[in-house]
């Protein structure tokens, strides 16, 4: 995450696809809750060719080969900020970059998967593939927080090594149990989380409206440059550690309105009636009412 630009091809990037993930799982529980389970893709629904349905999974790919192309590249320049003979920031970078390769090549065998006959793997495998990467995500993003010069990127990082983790766990869940609604939403929530705070991060690092007060970045190195956002004085650095956690509880909220509103609508445009409906009494209380009337009847009889 070197630049706002990128920050916000991010954003963009995991907040559409976890709507669009949200929006396709609610909708198939909603029409079919007893055949009802999760998949990794939802092809688009009253596509014309198969091209087209599988629009999601070429957008995806693109995002991912222009991020792994940005991290790549980022991996060769020179840090102005580097301490001592060892870059560590080009060891970060490529280890984005290669993270970044895995996922590619995890979205390209969901493709050939999903489109011919090649490669015909199961869903259970593809998240438990999607849980490993992002296990690994998590790690990455851990040890990055870890050597960062700036206390406040270091924060963001950790802040996204969690949501990755979260992730992970979600991902495994459904790859042992598939028809956990809650789970699968709860994932298309949380990738629109990892993208609401992939932008708060680029905006609370390179935009100097939403740089906490007494931070500020370096004007000595070039914008966008890892750990050229500083806090100058130890009462600076908590103040804004907190500001990043109050901001992650609003993120938070946010995201748990967009899934409730996202249900509803969906619900509504389906076709869900909840109010006025009878439910079927259980097998037990029907015998037991059954046997009520019958012993009422032969008493009448004597």
């Amino acid at each position: 995450m070197s630049s706002l630009a990128y920050n916000l091809f991010s954003s963009t990037s995991l907040i559409s696809l976890g709507l669009y993930h949200l929006i396709s799982a609610t909708r198939n529980y909603l029409k079919s809750p007893q055949s009802y389970s999760a998949k990794p893709y939802h092809p688009l629904p009253l596509a014309s060719s198969s091209r087209l349905k599988h629009l999601h999974l070429y957008f995806l790919i693109t995002c991912l080969l222009i991020s792994f192309t940005h991290q790549t590249l980022i991996s060769t320049d020179s840090d102005p900020l580097l301490k001592g003979r060892t870059p560590v920031h080009r060891f970060t970078s490529l280890q984005a970059s290669a993270l970044l390769f895995l996922f590619l090549v995890v979205s390209l065998a969901l493709l050939l998967s999903e489109s011919t006959s090649l490669l015909p793997l199961p869903s259970d495998l593809f998240f438990a593939l999607a849980a490993a990467l992002f296990f690994l995500q998590y790690t990455v993003s851990t040890s990055a927080a870890s050597v960062q010069t700036s206390d406040l990127e270091a924060k963001c990082d950790d802040i996204f090594a969690r949501v990755s983790f979260l992730i992970a766990f979600l991902c495994l869940i459904l790859a042992f149990q598939p028809r956990f609604f809650i789970a699968d939403v709860g994932l298309g929530g949380a990738f629109c989380l990892l993208g609401f705070w992939v932008l708060q991060t680029g905006l609370s690092l390179y935009v100097e409206a939403f740089i906490p007060e007494g931070c500020h970045r370096l004007l000595d190195v070039v914008s966008g440059v890892e750990g050229s956002t500083k806090c100058d004085i130890e009462e600076s650095k908590l103040r804004a550690v907190a500001i990043l956690d109050l901001m992650f509880v609003i993120h938070v909220m946010f995201v748990v309105v967009i899934v409730m509103v996202i249900y509803g609508v969906v619900a509504k445009n389906v076709g869900i009636r909840r109010h006025g409906s009878y439910e079927a009494l259980p097998t037990s209380a029907v015998a037991d009412t059954n046997h009520i009337q019958m012993k009422a009847l032969a008493g009448t009889q004597a």
